[in-house]
This record gives structure tokens, sequence and C-alpha cells, in this order.
């Protein structure tokens, strides 16, 4: 293992700024382990149900904070995709080869997720399982699509988002929130944040490629303005302290995004862009970054099945009856140790998930693991360095 993370470090362009996969890893690793400590599937009866320990604990709501990390996947997103945007015109790309490149690196994984649950779903009605859990299942397997969908729609959109001010999508999100919960106004406005909220962070990331955030007041000033914020508007305006969706409540932080969410995301946004520097010297070390480097290899993946991975092993648990942790309510710290035994568990099939789908994220390149990195453009050249076999 030290001879081929020593490969994979020898092997990357000196020039790339590791920090930024470093920050899109821990991004979708986030995301995951934050959907597996607070995703329930109570067995009642033959169905299954959600459930949160958020419902039942909201004391536990610091939790979302530290998981809940979106934000910082699209300042990444945002940055990348102005950069390789760029590059792309540098090298005299088209629009159209540049966008088809880009999204089918989204998308291919996606055909294998909606196959795979088109015919456990069918399997599960034609069986007699009452459609209740199914629709359950389903919506909880193809719920992360619904980042896919709109990380999409902003890449094909960077073109007109390189100079965007971060300030105007924030000032639509702003005037929604006054609308919906300051003046009465209809809640199907809120969805309009869906596009409004996450360009906050992406067009950031915008801001990063021009060069306005390198400095580090700026990481502060999101930092310190974000948290003040967020806890003005969550402690004085009525805003869930949770920035995670929880079942039952009358508001969601995420469903559609508010501005307390798109506040606490331009905190994490500073945070990150102040762990830069510490982050760059941690991804010295060949072991972190081959760790760093596969998981940006296989991001799509993971954050694909990671909810199938919870759904196969609440599935398989039931043959034994209901097991704490993964059937039971979520309602007590008993649930919470339980369900971090189970974290193993999860990761173990998420594995094998991993091995069996790899491929189509990765385009079934010969050897497992190649393309390890593709350099983010040094100073001074002017065309990408890439790896392409490692």
């Amino acid at each position: 293992m030290r001879r081929g993370a020593a490969r994979v470090d020898e092997a990357t362009p000196a020039g790339r700024d590791r920090a930024v996969d470093a920050l899109r890893a821990f991004a979708i690793l986030g995301v995951v382990l934050g959907h597996w400590l607070v995703t329930a599937l109570v067995a009642d009866g033959r169905a299954l149900r959600t459930g949160s320990p958020l419902q039942h604990m909201p004391w536990l709501a610091p939790i979302s904070w530290a998981f809940q990390t979106l934000a910082v996947f699209f300042l990444v997103g945002g940055h990348v995709a102005t950069k390789s945007y760029a590059s792309a015109q540098a090298r005299g790309t088209t629009y159209g080869e540049w966008l088809t490149a880009r999204l089918s690196r989204l998308f291919k994984p996606v055909a294998a997720v909606l196959t795979l649950w088109t015919v456990i779903a069918a399997g599960l009605l034609l069986t007699g399982a009452e459609y209740g859990t199914v629709r359950t299942l389903v919506k909880l397997a193809l719920s992360p699509l619904w980042f896919l969908v709109v990380f999409a729609a902003l890449t094909a959109a960077t073109p007109l988002l390189t100079r965007m001010n971060p300030l105007w999508p924030l000032a639509v999100v702003l005037h929604v929130d006054l609308l919906r919960f300051g003046l009465g106004g209809p809640s199907w406005l809120g969805w309009v944040n869906v596009a409004a909220g996450w360009l906050v962070p992406y067009t950031l990331g915008a801001a990063w490629t021009r060069g306005e955030l390198d400095r580090r007041r700026s990481g502060w000033i999101l930092l310190t303005g974000g948290t003040a914020v967020t806890a003005a508007l969550v402690v004085w305006a009525g805003y869930p302290a949770s920035m995670v969706g929880v079942p039952g409540a009358p508001v969601s932080n995420l469903n559609p995004p508010t501005l307390a969410a798109v506040t606490f995301g331009l905190a994490q946004c500073g945070l990150s862009l102040l762990l830069r520097d510490r982050l760059r010297r941690a991804m010295r070390r060949p072991s972190a970054w081959a760790a760093v480097a596969l998981v940006n290899l296989s991001a799509m993946t993971i954050f694909l099945w990671h909810q199938t991975a919870l759904m196969a092993t609440t599935a398989t648990g039931l043959l034994a009856g209901r097991l704490p942790g993964l059937h039971t309510v979520p309602d007590g710290l008993g649930w919470v140790a339980a369900r971090l035994a189970w974290l193993p568990v999860f990761v173990l099939v998420l594995a094998v998930c991993w091995t069996a789908f790899r491929s189509y994220e990765q385009g079934g390149r010969r050897g497992g693991v190649s393309r390890v990195v593709r350099g983010h453009r040094p100073a001074g050249r002017t065309r990408p360095v890439e790896v392409t076999r490692v």
C-alpha cells in the first residue's frame, strides 16, 4: 500500500492544488456520513418508514452542522469548473465539447442506479410489498439525484457565472425568504432558492478562480459573518437549528434551502478557504494523498450508492428481526450508540457497491485505477498536465 501511495504521489503534477481535491473528498464523505447518522428506516409491521434522531432528540442538531457539507462541494465545483472552462477556451475547445465531457462524468454512474432500482421496485411490488415501503426505499435511493441535476445546471451555466458576484444570488435568497416567512407568500417560492441558494457557493468558487479570495481576510469574513448571521437567524428569526431536513418539522433548512442554510454555507466556505494551506501540507503525505485521490476518482459512485448500502444492510438485517440502531425508533442515546456500531457495516456494503459499479464512473479503464489525477493548470503553463495511468 505504501508503494502504491508513493507511485500516486510521484505521478501527481507538482502544480496541482491538492487542497481542492481534499475539500471535495471531505464534502462527499461528510454528506455520506451525515445521511448514515440521521436517516433511520423504522420497521413498523411489514412496512418501513423513515425517521430521524433529530426528530426525537433535537439537541443533536450540531451533528448536522458538521456533516451538511454541500456548500463546500459547490464551492469546489465552481472553482474547478470555471478554471476548466478557461483552460478549454485557451485550447480552442468548444463549449459543447467541454460541457459534454464534464456532464458525462456526472451522469455515467446514474444509469446503473436507475436500472437497478427500477428492477428492485418492480420486484418488490410484484412480490406483494407495500407501496408505501417501496416508495420510501426508492425515494431514499434516488434522493442524491436532485443534487446532480442542480450541479449539472450550474455547470452548464458556467460561462455566464464566471464574473457573477455572489451577492446577487444571496439577495435573491434573502428576498424569497422575506416573502415566504415575513409576508406570508406561497411556499412554492422557496424552490427558487434551489438554484439561487447553491449559486452562492458556486459563484464563490468562481471568485476563488479569479483570485479574489486568496487573502486570508476573505476566509475570516465569510466564516465570522456567516456564523454570526446564521446564529441570529436561528435564535431570533425562528429558523430551525438543524441544517438538514427533519421529518415532521414545519420548515426545513435544506428542502428547499433557506437563508440560514446559505449563510451557514458561507461560514463553511470561509473555513474551507482558511484551511487550504494546512490541507496542502497534509496532502504532501503520500498515504493521505492517495486516499483523497481514490475518493475523488469514485466520488459519484460513493455519493450515488451510499443510500443503497444503508438500505441493503437494513433489509438484510430484517432477516434477524428488529435490530437496534437499524430498525428501531431513533429516540434515545442507545439508538445512537447502536447506529455508530453499524457504520463499519455500511462502509463494507458500500465497498461492495463501489467494486461492482465503479467502472461506470471511471469508464471501464483497464487496471482499475486510472486517471488518478488531472492537473489543475500550474502557473506559467498553457495546457493542463494530465496523468493517464498509474
